[in-house]
């Protein structure tokens, strides 16, 4: 054995160079790379050829990737699947606790052990860590309702384990006494509904006023989650059941596609989840199971019983609830890995001598050979999944999109860009940004030099996001036009582009450039004014004029309106005027990702604007699915709404006109005059 490596630069160095290559390697095998990286941590770890020891740094960096992985699995948990799935993770969560758990209690209590080391090392085998999460993450499986349910249910494995845990150790020092019990139980409801009622009043404010400088938000976030973590242990808690919750309480702040998200995912995937992983392969000792061949005994019945009894718990729900056979496999692989809670456990079992040396080594073959199986079977079983789904029939609601979005105001960049990273469908091509420079002022090649710049600027905001950008500079002498001009060369089918709430007398709807814009294509337009952060809005309010179920792109404006209040956990207000509500409701529910949706029916736009209109919030964002005029749901009101809405309470709204029928083409508008207030007026952002 080779005297452990002391240098911290040469200690860093190994590190990344084993998370470089174990990967590479294992690709090359066709096996998941977080199985190689737990083997190097079996090979150059202490027990090993002792190259690295598992030093406090080791430790507190894989303390940290432990962490990072319960809270990106909170981050991205799909709330109102999980809402409304909520009996089946707590029913799959009893299921993959209690099966294993009374399984290993009656098994070790027959090979001989105490009960209370029975009772511990049956509460082990029920919990599981959501190691090959980032498998289902990366393969875009993670809002899939077996996925959902398992990290719904690890919350509750997870809890009931580390509760039994601190009975169990409660009692081997006499100290389950009813003061014991009140002050755990008080202490866990004061410090959850801390975290649910502070964190989100903290999260909107800092959102709402350092929104836009990255590295502060990536700061603040790790405050949350650290700090979160820490208060847990305060409150007799773990510190991963505080990260959990803390993902949780900032899910709806932190969109999927956002570079915030990708910052977060990054620096976990390539630092500390390879931390984790690699200090997990270091608690191995070979030389134990060699020489003691009790813990090969004790290794081969806790690992068949935590296979029978997580299979179990997948197959019994799979039945219950009818799911397929690649989301049992995906639910089984995510719930059999083995290590936050259980070597929390058997540290303490080992320290309050319930557990030998022979059966804390026995443990960790378990967590070494359950942390082989799971991420395989994820990594197989979401591909089968992912393959399956797209074998699925053609829906109008699932055409891939090409979103574009006129640039002229830096100020409203962002907040454009994210709107456009919700619209985006994450299999569709690349956002197209356009700026548009007037050929007949006196210096067009200073104005195409800017709109470079300003289109620079949007091209580092969506790499923060690892959204692919193709910049486009038109020079025409109408700005509408050369905005068309563009749709028609890119062949887009979704134009995001924002309003600046200025008005002048001439003017119809928004301004010259919108209004035309509007009139010449027939794409779904979506024309934004938007006063605060997207991830700060608690309720969206649709209006929908009567008629709009009859138009082509009925679906449309729905498939946004849902996306958006998926990602940042809204609730949807739906206003229909004087129209029959069935059809809507049939849209809404037809559409996915699921949201929390009330529909109700007004008789005239009168009442919406006494009864409903002073009643907005300043959270609130207001979407209106519009129609051009002359087609189908047209109404005066329709062009007056965007003054009003500018001037009201939450005074964020986005006016959505969806796809018509392609009626006149907008070649054929090239040639017209435009009226010069047209021209000289920017009302766009």
């Amino acid at each position: 054995m080779l005297e452990p490596v002391t240098n911290p630069v040469l200690i860093f160095a190994i590190a990344m160079a084993i998370f470089l290559i174990a990967p590479i390697i294992m690709r090359k095998l066709r096996i998941p790379g977080i199985i190689g990286l737990i083997f190097a941590g079996v090979i150059v770890g202490p027990n090993g050829i002792g190259i690295l020891d598992r030093d406090p740094t080791i430790v507190l960096l894989g303390t940290v990737g432990l962490l990072y992985i319960i809270f990106i699995a909170g981050l991205e948990i799909d709330l109102e699947g999980f809402k409304k799935y909520r009996k089946r993770s707590l029913t799959f969560g009893f299921l993959s606790f209690n099966l294993p758990f009374i399984l290993g209690c009656i098994a070790i209590l027959y090979y001989g052990y105490p009960l209370a080391a029975a009772i511990l090392l049956g509460s082990l085998l029920g919990s599981h860590t959501l190691l090959a999460y980032p498998i289902a993450s990366r393969l875009g499986v993670a809002k899939n309702k077996s996925v959902t349910m398992a990290v719904g249910g690890s919350i509750i494995t997870d809890t009931l384990a580390l509760l039994i845990l601190a009975v169990v150790a409660g009692s081997t020092q006499d100290a389950l006494t009813v003061e014991f019990w009140l002050t755990l139980l008080l202490s866990m409801a004061i410090y959850v509904a801390a975290i649910f009622l502070i964190i989100p009043i903290i999260a909107k404010f800092f959102f709402r006023s350092y929104g836009s400088e990255g590295t502060l938000e990536f700061v603040f976030v790790m405050t949350v989650l650290f700090v979160s973590a820490y208060f847990a242990t305060v409150a007799g808690l773990e510190p991963i059941i505080g990260a959990f919750l803390a993902g949780l309480a900032l899910n709806r702040f932190i969109f999927e596609q956002s570079p915030l998200m990708n910052r977060i995912k990054f620096i976990g995937n390539a630092i500390f989840i390879p931390f984790f992983l690699l200090s997990v392969g270091m608690l191995m000792d070979l030389r134990v199971l060699f020489l003691d061949p009790n813990a090969w005994i004790i290794a081969s019945l806790v690992i068949t019983l935590v296979i029978a009894g997580k299979f179990g718990a997948a197959w019994i729900t799979k039945k219950i609830y009818r799911y397929s056979n690649e989301e049992l496999w995906l639910m089984f692989g995510l719930t059999i890995p083995q290590a936050a809670a259980t070597l929390a456990a058997t540290l303490v079992g080992f320290d309050l001598g319930l557990f030998d040396k022979a059966t804390v080594n026995a443990v960790i073959v378990m967590i070494l050979v359950t942390c082989m199986i799971g991420p395989y079977l994820v990594e197989k079983y979401a591909r089968r999944l992912v393959l399956k789904e797209s074998q699925m029939p053609y829906e109008p609601t699932n055409a891939p999109q090409r979103v574009m979005i006129p640039i002229a105001n830096p100020h409203t960049l962002e907040s454009l860009m994210d709107l456009a990273f919700i619209v985006r469908e994450s299999t569709s091509e690349s956002l197209y940004t356009l700026s548009v420079a007037r050929s007949s002022d006196e210096d067009s090649s200073s104005q195409v030099v800017e709109a470079e710049k300003l289109l620079g600027h949007a091209v580092q905001y969506a790499a923060g996001a690892e959204v692919p950008i193709h910049m486009l500079t038109r020079v025409d002498p109408n700005i509408a036009t050369g905005i068309v001009r563009a749709i028609e060369d890119t062949r887009i089918t979704n134009v995001v582009i924002g309003w600046n709430g200025k008005l002048s007398t001439p003017q119809k709807i928004f301004g010259g450039v919108l209004d035309q814009l509007l009139e010449r294509t027939s794409q779904m337009v979506l024309v934004s004014k938007l006063e605060q952060p997207l991830n700060t809005t608690k309720r969206i309010v649709i209006l929908i004029p009567s008629g709009f179920d009859h138009k082509i792109g009925f679906y449309e404006p729905i498939k946004v309106a849902k996306r958006m209040a998926n990602q940042i956990g809204a609730t949807i207000a739906v206003y229909v005027m004087k129209d029959e509500v069935q059809p809507y409701q049939k849209g809404f529910q037809k559409v996915k990702p699921d949201a929390q949706v009330t529909i109700t029916k007004l008789e005239s736009w009168h009442e919406w604007n006494e009864e409903y209109l002073p009643k907005l919030k300043k959270d609130d964002i207001v979407i209106v699915f519009s129609a051009r005029r002359g087609t189908i749901a047209w109404h005066p009101q329709l062009e007056l709404l965007p003054r009003v809405l500018a001037n009201a309470t939450s005074k964020s709204f986005i006016m959505v006109y969806p796809t018509e029928e392609n009626k006149v083409s907008s070649r054929g508008t090239r040639g017209l005059d435009v009226p010069k207030t047209f021209l000289s007026n920017k009302s766009y952002d």
